[in-house]
């Protein structure tokens, strides 16, 4: 199964690395016309907007409204010219003088809403204040970014227990009798699924700076649906169905393994991680073909360890009848090493395309989370450390026939601690991924 695992990755990776599209980093404004500010002796025709990536026509993405607060555009947003980096909107014909406030709302190739406004006015009267003037901020509702981001960590959570799965038919064929692993196993992916669905929901009222009363906005949901993003996590939630389904059939007493559901399972497997990188900063990055397979490596490597680390406390706490404890620990000490270098080299890289220079690490939002991230994986690594002395010290008394239970009891504390570390880690990530990058 190493064998068929290695190539099936192998093949998807180059497909990620050779077919990802060019995109560049989180939206931005350069420009505006009229700009902010200017004082115009007609109306214009139009206003558009010159941006830092082609992200498309976004419906609804642009208002205009006179010094009343009445809508004055007329027609859907559209590109009035050939560059498909600069977007407009027609104004109505016959608007009088007087001072006009654009607003706008845009999603970056990573999901994050950019949204702000600039006024102008025509003929002599005051400036109509605009509020955040060409800015970045993304404008979102605070409770609702708060349970877009404590759904992103139940995502992760559910993702990382549904990686045992692997860790099962690599390293402890006997688990999959258990019915205790099959729980734990397909509650990840339910818990992935159903978090992934009430994200795409909020989705819309997150970009649109909305309230929780929103989620039931179909014109919202139905403009994240034309994008990208929404497509990306229908297919998730779809694709994760298919592997709950394949997950219920390699697991289970009496349960002949059949080599085309491990297939289909490592395939299934690797486009519900891309639909997580694909939606994340990754793609966002000026060079996203190494970005996007290395935040994909990173996140595999981090669900297979952490749903690795699940798997061992369920079989340290809970152990099989006659079941060879240490054989599972020696086989999961290889898959644990693999993961942790995955997760460093791919983690240093995904780094450095994030973090513009190091004084950013400690001056910028990105910057600061990301060091308190490296030290619970510093903590993580440690804790995996003790477990492993332990696993040493409890195979040399083994060997030379002496008590076992002292070092029994130091492994169980120590790979609790660790599986509680990483769900900490995890709600970093989830903070981390709703993050603007410091490039």
């Amino acid at each position: 199964m190493i064998a068929r695992l290695l190539g099936v990755i192998g093949l998807l990776f180059t497909l990620v690395v050779f077919g990802a599209p060019p995109a560049s980093a989180h939206v931005e404004i350069i420009s505006t016309t009229p700009s902010e500010g200017t004082r115009l002796q007609a109306v214009p025709p139009l206003i558009s907007l010159r941006l830092t990536e082609n992200i498309g026509i976004q419906q609804d993405s642009l208002h205009v409204v006179d010094e009343r607060g009445t809508r004055v555009d007329d027609g859907p947003v559209f590109q009035p010219g050939e560059e498909s980096e600069v977007v407009g909107i027609r104004l109505k014909p016959g608007l009088s003088s007087g001072s006009y406030l654009v607003t706008y709302g845009f999603i970056s190739a990573d999901s994050h809403p950019v949204r702000g406004s600039f006024a102008f006015v025509v003929g002599d009267g005051p400036l109509l204040t605009a509020s955040g003037s060409v800015s970045a901020a993304n404008g979102t509702n605070t409770t609702v970014d708060v349970v877009h981001t404590a759904l992103r960590w139940v995502s992760f959570c559910g993702l990382a227990l549904l990686g045992g799965l692997l860790f099962v038919l690599l390293c402890r064929p006997g688990g999959r009798d258990d019915r205790l692993v099959r729980r734990v196993i397909l509650g990840g992916c339910a818990a992935t699924a159903v978090a992934s669905l009430v994200v795409l929901l909020l989705q819309g009222p997150y970009v649109a700076g909305q309230d929780l009363t929103a989620v039931t906005d179909f014109g919202l949901l139905g403009a994240t649906l034309k994008l990208s993003y929404g497509k990306l996590m229908l297919l998730r939630v779809g694709i994760l169905a298919v592997v709950g389904w394949l997950a219920n059939r390699l697991l289970g007493p009496d349960t002949p393994l059949r080599p085309r559901y491990e297939n289909l399972t490592m395939v299934a497997g690797f486009v519900v991680l891309l639909t997580f990188s694909a939606t994340g900063h990754a793609i966002a990055d000026p060079v996203p073909f190494f970005s996007l397979a290395a935040d994909m490596a990173h996140l595999g490597g981090i669900v297979l360890w952490i749903g690795g680390l699940v798997q061992i406390a369920l079989c340290l706490w809970r152990p099989a009848s006659g079941e060879d404890l240490a054989q599972v620990l020696s086989r999961f000490s290889m898959v644990a090493f693999v993961s942790v270098a995955t997760i460093v080299a791919s983690g240093a890289y995904l780094s450095w395309r994030s973090v513009a220079s190091f004084s950013a690490l400690f001056t910028t939002t990105y910057g600061v989370l990301l060091l308190i991230k490296l030290a619970g994986f510093a903590l993580l690594l440690a804790a995996a450390n003790a477990s492993r002395n332990a696993v040493r010290r409890r195979a040399i008394a083994v060997d030379s026939g002496g008590s076992v239970a002292t070092d029994l009891r130091t492994l169980r504390l120590a790979v609790t601690a660790e599986v509680a570390i990483a769900s900490v880690v995890l709600v970093l990530a989830a903070i981390l991924s709703s993050t603007a990058p410091a490039r």
